[in-house]
């Protein structure tokens, strides 16, 4: 294991390198939080894909195909389909918007009302998800180290988080990058093909597991629905994405590099299902289908190979947890204590204002490891982010990107009435039940039609100047510098 351990260490240290590299180019806010606008297609490809892809979709993913051979793509799928659906209707919009957040972009479609609840709605949604992301940190250290869980969890946290605050959104995409490729290589181009070989190819793994296994649908249709509904339309609204749509130099960029981003989401969900199918051949009784990842990379793998794979795993949870975390600081900085003070600062290239949102990274990144420490459920933690957020807030983001009619009355009240309406059928059905996004999203969509139609249609001053915002032709727009290296 000498070899293996060499590789995440080197792994890791380089990790923190790109956070040091980063705090020297973060010299604004701009660059601090959204990587000064300037991502070419290559790096905003790379860094999009890294960051949707994380533990869920490499360590639950091979679950699921464990659990329900190729099927068990279906969760991952969505969330591909989600970002190839941002990315071609609307990444190029929100990219000619140049704001930080969403509920920046809700104060200007609807007149500067939406702000601090919405935000509190996204804060609650970041900070969940990057708790799941730190969270997983405990099963990979588990594997690479038998460490202690609480230990793990402070360890990969602790990382995450000096590399995000030193470097901000640099840091983040640097090493997202880095992630991103180790991951195409430890699990596209080694695991795979290694866990279908091992398991004797697709007849034997055909001659060996049903047949319910190899069926498009097996994982159920209302299952697929709900995946639909929580990742497909949670990449259309999440400040995370958002905020990685932001760093796009122009709005091409944010379309097609998207696009691409999304294709591999789709190619990398097929993966882990087949991965996962071959474990199912290979240990037919594990305990639980989230240890076919970990069981089959510890025992199946070469040294050294086994290091690198292990480290695309870490990468994968890696790149969602700062991204999350960066969304999270960004919001609570920018969305609730700013706007609770009366102080919203524009768009100002102050020092003063990257240490102020450098020391929101730190605390909320000391506030995700404590939550991370207390719960023990990924898959719950998450589903409680992700019916917030759908539930909350995907009814006035859409409905203002679509309808002109909706107003800030009728978005705020979708946002509390969604919201009020996801945590009591979650209380009353349980977190895991379906009942809370599909009756959430009713509610929202009820709420935000009647009270719009029943309020006074948004000022046209108000509309024009969101109009021209979209169209990238606000003269108050600051010009920011676009590299040619970039």
């Amino acid at each position: 294991m000498a070899v293996d351990y060499t590789v995440i260490v080197v792994y890791l240290a380089g990790m923190l390198a790109m956070g040091w590299w980063g705090m020297r180019r973060a010299k604004s806010k701009s660059e601090f939080l959204v990587a000064g606008r300037r991502l070419g297609p290559t790096m905003y490809s790379g860094t999009m894909a890294a960051i949707v892809l994380g533990g869920a979709s490499t360590i639950g993913g091979v679950g699921l195909g464990y659990q329900y051979g190729l099927s068990g793509a279906w969760m991952v799928f969505t969330i591909g389909l989600g970002l190839l659906a941002l990315s071609v209707f609307f990444s190029a919009r929100i990219a000619r918007l140049k704001v930080y957040t969403v509920s920046e972009m809700l104060d200007l479609r609807y007149g500067g009302r939406a702000g601090v609840i919405s935000g509190l709605v996204m804060w609650a949604y970041t900070l969940m998800l990057a708790v799941t992301s730190t969270i997983a940190y405990a099963t990979i250290f588990d594997v690479l180290f038998d460490m202690n869980r609480t230990v793990a969890i402070i360890l990969g946290g602790s990382i995450v988080v000096a590399y995000s605050t030193l470097g901000g959104m640099w840091s983040i995409t640097l090493t997202d990058m880095v992630q991103f490729v180790v991951k195409t290589i430890g699990v596209l181009l080694l695991l795979l093909p290694i866990a279908v070989v091992k398991a004797g190819g697709f007849s034997e793994m055909k001659a060996k597991l049903p047949t319910e296994y190899f069926d498009p649908l097996g994982i159920g249709g209302e299952t697929i629905f709900t995946y639909v509904l929580i990742y497909t339309f949670g990449m259309l609204i999440g400040q995370d994405i958002w905020q990685r749509v932001f760093t796009a130099r122009s709005d091409k960029t944010a379309k097609w590099g998207g696009t691409v981003a999304g294709t591999y989401c789709l190619v990398y969900a097929l993966a882990g299902a087949v991965i996962g199918t071959a474990a199912k051949v290979l240990y037919p009784k594990l305990g639980s289908p989230d240890d076919a990842f970990a069981t089959i990379v510890k025992d199946e793998l070469p040294m050294g190979v086994r290091g690198l794979v292990l480290a695309a795993a870490l990468a994968a949870v890696m790149s969602t947890s700062s991204g999350a975390l960066i969304a999270c600081a960004t919001v609570a900085n920018n969305d609730i204590w700013s706007r609770l003070r009366g102080v919203v600062r524009p768009d100002g290239e102050a020092h003063d204002e990257v240490k102020g949102n450098r020391a929101f990274i730190l605390v909320m990144g000391l506030a995700v490891i404590g939550t991370a420490i207390a719960l023990n459920n990924v898959v719950e933690a998450l589903t409680v982010a992700y019916n917030l957020l759908v539930g909350g807030l995907l009814v006035p983001i859409l409905g203002g990107l679509l309808w002109r009619r909706g107003t800030a009355q009728g978005a705020l009240a979708s946002v509390v009435v969604g919201g009020l309406a996801v945590i009591t059928l979650m209380a009353t059905h349980g977190i895991l039940a379906n009942e809370p996004v599909y009756y959430g999203l009713l509610a929202s969509l009820a709420a935000y039609l009647v009270v719009s139609l029943a309020t006074k249609p948004t000022d046209a001053a108000v509309l024009a100047a969101w109009r021209e915002r979209l169209a990238g032709r606000d003269p108050e727009l600051v010009s920011e510098p676009v590299p040619a290296h970039q």
